[in-house]
């Protein structure tokens, strides 16, 4: 007789059961805990406990399992396995029938699931959504952040909201989200304003992607742990669906509150496991039995003496003691012996420091580059206060002796350099990137790579005869770094001091597909369920390291290309299991040239940024500069007060950002201010400071023009250069057309092929009698659009293409409220017009069917559109040929528009001529820059990208950060084909047969259909063949016809010799670090490019890198 029923609920972190009496439902039991990746151990004790406190047995129970982690366990206890989402939708309808949606967020995995009931008394049909495998967005993330930021998991419970002040963090992925909270942090931002923003981020990110485009109706149940036991998780819930509620014109029943209807009901958390019972309830009775915990019991003993483990593995890092023995012997760095000094010694020297992500390092330098005092430790959130520690211990470490230091220079590197060099005076600021090229330079001969892992990024320097030649950089994400490891290691209860020890005990681990660092989380879960101890994992996730940076990061098969010679440095390398991975996986990859690579561990790894960046403050004193540091006492001294809030607030321009003031004094020290601030411009107080700074940005724009900006912002000049025909008096009918044409108001959006295109479709409008100020184009994109505009999207493509969504949300409830229009016309581009000889000229199909995609998304659940009175018009247009495109508008808009055949014809006439003018007008300029250019024997930027590149909410400002740094940016789209520009570029090749002419690819890209990745290829041959232009690939993450070109254009300008670099993966994130630091490490080799260009040397010949790639 079945007296119980339990459902347990095994998840990626914790495990929920509950025990219920088979008769009454009533709950006898039940229990939550986070099972630390011992879901065996945990639940073994959980069933010990129910049958002990509940009478649960074998003659007497049944068990119904479900979670992610629950399957491997279900059959050895006799249970039913019941999928998480079936047994969530049961709870949910059995006990809150009243319930039309609910989002679970566990761990790992988060979902949202729609209920619609076609019938009063029927079941509903459901419409799950999930996340995929990556864990943004879910309780794992949270608990890593919370624990990064000094918050103990118990005050979760305490984190609000509701009235905390919310900065912009990245809710796509749980890395990007970190990498934002690490520089807000820095900044002085509180910790619990950065949960709050953390909570808004995930819960706009989960609308936006799990909810498909459905509206989440009344009553909305939260589940799962995070949104039972945060209330700051709930609040932000409230917030946005309450706001997508007002919206999207859902009402409420008077004297309701949002948060009535948006609620985590009692023992939210148990949902899962009560699912599992309620699906339990209806099946046969003999079905679910309980078979008590022999097995259970029995397996527990097999793995903990290593006798049982499901799925096999490979040897691990090492086979022997005696091999690890030999490897230690061959790698370890030999420990730091400092010098000792005698009461009264003078210690002159250079002090570097390098404010990393996740720790900060300093040392002290004498001219020669002999350490004579280093110092490394984890980041307590504060970059000041970490510098002031960490100078106290270089000091110390003299002083303890009687002997005294004077400083002779000093220099930051590291994320936090600039507040460094300015808090403290000191002599330079450099970027990492070089900061660890010079120090590696200086200790070993010519390296032929450099391997800098820390704790976030990983940058690969590839030299040649002692240039840097290569560089290659991570991008926004933070795969399998150092403090991911260190955190792995804590998780399993050991310092980060003993992850080789532990990993080395290992004689096999477990495979682990390299790339995102959320992706391995849920691995390590999966791992440990099937049995793999600590040792093991931490063994497999150091073999993880070097395949993201060979395979990830750097994309080479086979490193015997680069050389011989392989430094390893950065703080990750102190783990000695993470250089044994490494040097096993360069011998394995080091192929076809009969010769050995020799590895070598920098003898000061985790302080190499800091010695490259003394050695910068050394040059400086050789060329007679007087160090400005404020001294070592004066560091002793610093007090400072961290200041965000409205007081802050910039006013210079209408964006209205928060700064982070930094008032610094101490005993002795006159006071000052620091100011932390998105642009330059906020960096001061005074107005006439800020104007003198808006001089200097003036001056530097009109020097180095932005071709970008100028096309992006002529191209919606254009106007028709004639009037309508005018129409006979008597004609009364044609009269009316006109009158009507001229009150038409058409919306298009300001998105896509609209920079390529928009010249065209003005004017046809305005050609037909559309009064020019009736053609509406949407607002230029910003975040403030994206986010209110992109909630009704059921898939996730690219980043452009997501836009299409805000832009005609911006069309529809901005413009059209403000003065209603008639027409939305998002017109669907198939085929490109372009000047190339080319099989084919395709646009993306991606972007090509957005406008289609836009239509599904606005009429889903109801036609927006017609209840907005308007028309969506969004014909397939073919733009390579003129008279069919003519025809194609006749058809889509005659009925609109009382269109004659002979007026659309001339209309398409006049929309060509205009886009004709535009482009040549663009490209007049250009000229006139590059002509410069040569005259000045200066560099430009051409940015290698598509047309939508043109707009500065999808570019992320980059080109303008290179435009301020000395370069005019041009694009593809900007270069002059003038005849003899391209003879004397393209002329050798075409008189060589090589090609036919100069617009002719086929020598680089036979596959030629893509009439953007065609442009590209042309664009990348003019200008590798320039010698006063730099190639700036940009691409956006999930670019399907960007990914096969990828390499054909790095090579195109490997073979010319001249500087290429890359910004990839670009999506509504803007990593702003990230790009900075990108964007400096650009400007440092080409300011040396340039410099040996004005001096007449060859191209090709420079200390310059070859190949940059970031996000």
């Amino acid at each position: 007789m079945t007296r119980l029923i339990a459902g347990i609920d095994v998840g990626s972190t914790t495990v929920k059961a509950v025990v219920a009496d088979a008769e009454t439902n009533a709950i006898l039991w039940k229990d939550y805990r986070r099972h630390e990746t011992r879901q065996l151990e945990t639940l073994l004790d959980f069933l010990e406990r129910m049958e002990r406190e509940t009478g649960l047995a074998p003659d007497n129970g049944r068990v119904f399992t479900t979670g992610a982690g629950a399957s491997m366990f279900t059959e050895l206890i006799g249970a039913k396995f019941v999928q998480e989402v079936l047994a969530a939708s049961l709870a949910v309808e059995r006990r809150c029938p009243e319930a039309a949606s609910f989002v679970e967020i566990g761990g790992q995995d988060a979902k949202i699931v729609i209920l619609r009931k076609e019938t009063e008394d029927g079941p509903a049909k459901k419409f799950p959504s999930m996340n995929d495998k990556c864990a943004g967005g879910t309780g794992s993330v949270i608990d890593k952040i919370s624990m990064k930021l000094g918050i103990p998991l118990a005050d979760l419970s305490g984190l609000h909201y509701d009235g905390i002040r919310l900065h912009p963090i990245a809710g796509k992925c749980g890395v990007f989200a970190e990498t934002d909270i690490n520089g807000l942090q820095k900044q002085g931002i509180p910790a619990e304003e950065l949960m709050a923003s953390l909570f808004e981020a995930f819960v706009i990110q989960n609308l936006q992607v799990l909810a498909r485009g459905h509206t989440l109706l009344p009553h909305v149940l939260l589940l799962g742990g995070p949104n039972a036991f945060i209330p700051g998780m709930r609040q932000a819930w409230v917030h946005n669906i309450a706001l997508m509620w007002r919206e999207r014109g859902i009402e409420i029943p008077d004297g309701t509150r949002p948060e009535d209807l948006i609620r985590a009901p009692e023992d939210a958390e148990y949902y899962g496991a009560l699912g599992a019972i309620e699906f339990g309830r209806e099946e046969e009775p003999e079905i679910g039995r309980y078979l008590g915990l022999e097995k259970m019991r029995a397996l527990a003993a097999d793995r903990s003496s290593g006798r049982s483990r499901n799925g096999t593995g490979v040897p691990a890092l090492a086979g022997s003691e005696q091999e690890v023995a030999s490897f230690l012997a061959a790698y370890a760095p030999p420990p730091f012996v400092p010098p000792v000094f005698s009461p009264g010694d003078v210690a002159r020297g250079f002090i570097g420091i390098d404010g990393g992500s996740t720790s900060t390092k300093a040392v002290l330098l004498t001219p020669e580059g002999k350490v004579l005092a280093r110092a490394y430790q984890l980041s307590k959130g504060n970059p000041i206060q970490d510098t002031v520690e960490i100078l106290e211990k270089l000091r110390g470490q003299v002083e303890e002796q009687g002997a005294r230091i004077e400083v002779l220079g000093v220099a930051t590197t590291g994320y936090a350099k600039d507040t460094l060099r300015d808090v403290i005076r000191a002599d330079v600021a450099l970027v990492e990137t070089v900061a660890h090229t010079n120090s590696a330079l200086h200790y070993y001969d010519i390296p032929d790579a450099i391997v800098d892992v820390g704790g976030q990024d990983i940058k690969l320097m590839v030299l040649k005869d002692g240039r840097v030649k290569d560089f290659k950089l991570n991008t926004q994400c933070s795969a399998g770094n150092g403090y991911f490891l260190q955190a792995i290691a804590e998780g399993f209860g050991y310092r980060v001091e003993q992850f080789a020890d532990v990993a080395f005990t290992a004689r096999e681990m477990p495979v682990f597909p390299y790339g995102c660092a959320v992706f391995l989380q849920s691995d390590i879960a999966s791992f440990q369920a099937q049995g793999w101890k600590p040792n093991e994992i931490l063994a497999g996730l150091a073999a993880v390291l070097p395949k993201n940076v060979w395979l990830y990061i750097a994309k080479i098969p086979n490193l015997a290309e680069l050389g011989t010679r392989f430094i390893l440095q950065g703080g990750t390398q102190n783990n000695l299991a993470a250089v044994k991975a490494q040097v096993d996986f360069i011998q394995e990859r080091f192929r076809g040239t009969g010769k050995t690579p020799e590895i070598i561990v920098h003898k000061h790894a985790g302080e190499a940024g800091a010695i490259g960046a003394a050695f910068e403050a050394v040059t400086l004193w050789r060329q007679g500069r007087k160090t400005s540091f404020i001294g070592l006492d004066a560091v002793r001294r610093i007090e400072y007060r961290t200041t965000v809030g409205e007081e802050t607030r910039c006013s210079f321009c209408k964006n209205h950002c928060l700064r982070t003031f930094i008032d610094i004094g101490g005993e002795g020290e006159k006071p000052r201010r620091l100011i932390i601030a998105a642009c330059e411009k906020g960096a001061v107080e005074d107005l006439g400071a800020m104007k003198a700074i808006q001089a200097d940005l003036d001056a530097a724009r009109d020097a180095n023009p932005n071709l970008l900006e100028y096309a992006s912002r002529e191209v919606w000049r254009a106007h028709a250069g004639r009037k309508p025909t005018p129409v006979p008096a008597r004609n009364f009918r044609r009269r009316a057309v006109m009158e009507r044409r001229a009150r038409f108001r058409v919306g298009i959006p300001r998105v896509l092929g609209m920079y390529s295109y928009a010249p065209l479709f003005s004017v046809y409008f305005e050609s037909l009698g559309i009064a020019p100020e009736n053609i509406v184009y949407s607002d230029f994109t910003n975040e403030e659009m994206f986010r209110a505009g992109t909630k009704r999207g059921s898939i996730d493509p690219c980043y452009p293409s997501k836009l299409g969504l805000a832009h005609v949300h911006n069309l529809l409830f901005e413009k059209h409220r403000k003065k209603p229009l008639d027409c939305i016309f998002f017109p669907m581009l198939d085929v490109l017009r372009t000047p190339l000889s080319i099989r084919a000229a395709n646009a993306c199909p991606t972007t090509a069917l957005t406008p289609e995609v836009v239509r599904a998304a606005f009429t889903k659940e109801s036609d927006l559109f017609a209840e907005s009175g308007l028309l969506y018009l969004n014909p397939l247009l073919d733009m390579s040929r003129p008279q069919l495109l003519a025809r194609q508008l006749y058809a889509a808009l005659r009925p609109l528009l009382g269109l004659s055949l002979k007026e659309n014809r001339e209309a398409v006439r006049a929309g060509y001529a205009a886009l004709d003018e535009y482009e040549a007008k663009v490209r007049r300029r250009a000229r006139e820059v590059i002509d410069r250019l040569e005259r000045e024997r200066r560099i430009g930027i051409v940015l290698l990208g598509r047309p939508y590149h043109h707009d500065p909410g999808i570019n992320h400002g980059i080109p303008e950060e290179l435009q301020k740094r000395g370069y005019p940016v041009f694009s593809q789209a900007t270069l002059p084909m003038d005849d003899d520009l391209l003879e004397r570029l393209f002329g050798d090749e075409v008189a060589a047969g090589v090609i036919e002419h100069p617009l002719d690819i086929s020598d680089a890209w036979k596959h030629s259909y893509s009439a953007n990745s065609a442009y590209k290829v042309w664009a990348a041959k003019f200008t590798a063949r320039h010698p006063n232009l730099i190639a700036v690939e940009m691409s956006n993450f999930k670019c399907g016809h960007d990914a096969p070109i990828y390499s054909t254009i790095e090579r195109i300008i490997e073979m010319s010799g001249t500087p290429f670099f890359a910004f990839k993966d670009i999506d509504e994130n803007r990593p702003t670090g990230s790009i900075r630091l990108r964007v400096e490490t650009i400007d440092y080799f080409l300011k040396h490019y340039q410099q040996d260009l004005a001096a007449g040397s060859p191209a090709g010949e420079n200390d310059l890198p070859v190949a940059l790639e970031m996000p």
